[in-house]
C-alpha cells in the first residue's frame, strides 16, 4: 500500500470520526459539551495512532523483509509505577508490551551474532519505518536488533499511553527486552550486546548504562535528552504538562526537583562503565546542545573515559545522522565503526 493511500485512509477515518464526535448531546450545558468533545477528540487521536501503527507494521515487511526476518512479540516489564488503585486486582501485574526483532536472513548457521538494543525516541512515540535504513545497515553488518515499544509508546491505546514513566520503568522495559532476546535466541552472544539510541532513546541508553553497568559491551547516545530540569526550562507549557500530568510524574520541576534529577542522565553517570560514544550538533532544534554539553561535563567530572563529538551546524539539526543523505551516512559510519570495535559483527565492512 503506497504512502498516499495510507494518508487517504487515515484522513477518511478521521473525517468520519470527527463528524460523529462533533455532535454532543443537546442536553449538556456548554462547558460539559466542551469536555465531552475534548474526551472524544483525545480518544480519536489514540484510535488513529493505532491505525497508523497497524499500517506501519505492514510497511516494515515491504521495506526490510527482503533482508530481515521480522517479528513482533508480546513480553513483560515491571508493574505500573503509579497505579490508580494499588489494591485493584492485577494492579501489581507486570506491564505487557510489544517488541520488534530483526534478524539477518542470511544468518550463518552455528554462528553467534551480536545484539543491538534500539529504543525509539519521543516522549510518546513508537518504533516506525523512519528507522528503515538504519535497520538495513545493521542487517547488512550482521547484527540482531531488538526494538522495544516500552510503556507510554504510541499506537496501543490511551491506557498504555498513560503508563508512561519517562526515565523510570521504561528503562526497565528496554532492559527486559534485552534479557528476553538473549533468552529467546540461542544465536545471540550475551557478551556482545550494545545499545543505540537517539534523542529520548539516547536518554534511555544512558540511564540503562548507569543502571545496568555490566549489561552492555558499548553504548551510543545520539543527540540525547540529558537534563530534564534544563529542558523543561526552555520548552513550552504543553510539553511540561506531559510530565506533570497526574498519571505521570504528577508534579512540576519546581515542585519536585529530585524526581526530575532521578530521570536525567546528567545526574546519573557514576556507575557507567560501558564504552560510550555521544554525538550532538550545535543547531539541534529539539535537544539543545547545552544539555549534551552539561552531560559531557558531568562525565568528565566523574572521571569517565568516553568518546564524543559536537558537530557545528550539521545539516538536518536534530536528525542530522538519521537521514538518507550522504552526510548522515558518513556520520553513521563513525557510529558503526564504534560498534564494530566492541561487538565484532560478522561483516563490519558493510557499514563502512
Amino acid at each position: 500500500m503506497c504512502r498516499s493511500v495510507h494518508a487517504m485512509l487515515i484522513a477518511g477515518v478521521m473525517m468520519l470520526a470527527v463528524s460523529a464526535a462533533a455532535q454532543p448531546s443537546p442536553a449538556l450545558d456548554p462547558s460539559s459539551q466542551l469536555a465531552e468533545l475534548q474526551r472524544a477528540s483525545q480518544a480519536l487521536e489514540h484510535r488513529l495512532d493505532e491505525l497508523a501503527k497497524a499500517i506501519d507494521d505492514l510497511a516494515w515487511f515491504a521495506r526490510v523483509g527482503d533482508i530481515a526476518v521480522i517479528d513482533k512479540w508480546r513480553i513483560v516489564g515491571p508493574p505500573d509505577a503509579n497505579p490508580a488503585n494499588p489494591q485493584a486486582p492485577g494492579a501489581t501485574n507486570p506491564v505487557k508490551f510489544y517488541t520488534y526483532t530483526f534478524v539477518p536472513k542470511d544468518r550463518p548457521a552455528n554462528l553467534k551474532l551480536p545484539l543491538v538494543v534500539l529504543p525509539h525516541g519521543g516522549v510518546h512515540a513508537d518504533f516506525t519505518t523512519y528507522h528503515t535504513h538504519i535497520i538495513r545497515e545493521l542487517m547488512a553488518m550482521g547484527y540482531v536488533v531488538v526494538a522495544p515499544e516500552y510503556r507510554g509508546s504510541t499506537g496501543y491505546g490511551q491506557g498504555f499511553w498513560q503508563l508512561i514513566d519517562y526515565g523510570g520503568r521504561e528503562v526497565d522495559d528496554v532492559q527486559a527486552a534485552r534479557d528476553w532476546a538473549i533468552e529467546s535466541f540461542d544465536f545471540v552472544d550475551p557478551k556482545r550486546v550494545g545499545m543505540v539510541g537517539w534523542s529520548h532513546g539516547g536518554l534511555i541508553a544512558l540511564l540503562a548504562a548507569n543502571r545496568f553497568p555490566d549489561a552492555y559491551a558499548c553504548v551510543f547516545a545520539g543527540v540525547p535528552v540529558s537534563d530534564l530540569i534544563a529542558r523543561l526550562g526552555y520548552y513550552d507549557e504543553d510539553y511540561r504538562e506531559l510530565f506533570s500530568a497526574p498519571y505521570h510524574v504528577g508534579k512540576t520541576v519546581r515542585q519536585n526537583i529530585p524526581e526530575y534529577k532521578r530521570r536525567s542522565p546528567v545526574w546519573n553517570v557514576d556507575h557507567i562503565r560501558s564504552p560510550l560514544l555521544i554525538h550532538t550538533t550545535t543547531n539541534d532544534e529539539d535537544v539543545n546542545v547545552l544539555e549534551v554539553e552539561h552531560l559531557i561535563q558531568a562525565l568528565k567530572a566523574a572521571g569517565k573515559t568516553f568518546e564524543y563529538k559536537i558537530w557545528e551546524d550539521a545539516p538536518g539539526g536534530h536528525s542530522f545522522d538519521r537521514m538518507d543523505t550522504l552526510s548522515a551516512r558518513q556520520v553513521r559510519r563513525q557510529i558503526w565503526s564504534f560498534l564494530a570495535r566492541h561487538l565484532h559483527p560478522p561483516r563490519p565492512e558493510a557499514g563502512l
